[in-house]
């Protein structure tokens, strides 16, 4: 996928999805897959809505009908979509830390109070916490976030709930009594790391553990959107919608 282009067979594969674009009498009153690839460029670019190409549409329209877009969960529909497609063989999960430039800091008092920001202080300062789930060929199949400092233990029940894959891997900070029981109640591998100061050392597949090296590079791809791997939003839902965008152009590729 080109920075700002949609190939037909990935417009072809969400394009039913897409809300908007109902003929007028003087044609589609929205061109849809163009603003699509708005958004693209904003999500690979990281540049200012100010600073969208002419031949993108009005980044004003782009910037509300984006926003609306976040309220009403067209990205998540469509995200989840696609993850039907998953290939449950084992899921893994793990989190990434992103930066807060500066600008996403300082939002007015808005519904959900510091919440809806999702920025927390940790090494480096402000940033925010992807924690993701990922199939076996490291496509994301679950996106949660959180501030910075936050454990990635405390989301890893969130992240695995309702998958019924054969095995789940993750590293060894989510060794924890609590998640290795509700995986093994519902009859799946756990593939996760014993620490070191457990009195047993639990077994694991040290093999097939090998596989969660695709979760880390499924990060890796997110990260190649600028609008991801720096936080400019300051609320979390925006900065989240790029990084959902951004899940379901690496599906599509």
């Amino acid at each position: 996928m080109d920075c700002d282009a949609l190939r037909d067979d990935q417009w072809e594969r969400i394009k039913r999805f897409v809300p908007g674009g109902t003929k007028g009498k003087r044609g589609p009153r929205t061109n849809n897959r163009l603003f699509l690839e708005a958004l693209l460029w904003m999500a690979r670019s990281g540049g200012r809505w100010r600073d969208l190409p002419e031949r993108l549409g009005d980044y004003r329209s782009v910037k509300r009908r984006y926003y609306r877009w976040i309220e009403i969960g067209v990205l998540d529909e469509m995200l989840s979509v696609l993850a039907r497609e998953a290939d449950l063989e084992w899921l893994m999960i793990d989190s990434t830390v992103v930066r807060a430039h500066q600008h996403a800091a300082g939002a007015r008092k808005v519904k959900g109070g510091p919440d809806a920001q999702g920025l927390g202080r940790s090494r480096g300062g402000l940033s925010t916490k992807i924690h993701a789930a990922t199939e076996a060929l490291g496509l994301p199949v679950r996106l949660i976030a959180s501030p910075g400092q936050r454990n990635d233990i405390a989301f890893a029940h969130a992240l695995v709930e309702g998958f019924d894959a054969k095995a789940t891997i993750a590293d060894k900070g989510y060794d924890a009594d609590h998640l290795i029981d509700r995986i093994d109640e519902a009859g799946i591998d756990v593939v996760i790391p014993p620490k070191r100061n457990r009195k047993v050392l639990r077994p694991y597949d040290a093999d097939l553990y090998k596989e969660r090296n695709k979760i880390e590079r499924f990060f890796n791809k997110l990260k190649q959107f600028r609008r991801v791997a720096t936080r400019y939003d300051k609320l979390l839902a925006n900065f989240m919608g790029f990084v959902k965008l951004a899940a379901i152009a690496i599906w599509l590729k």
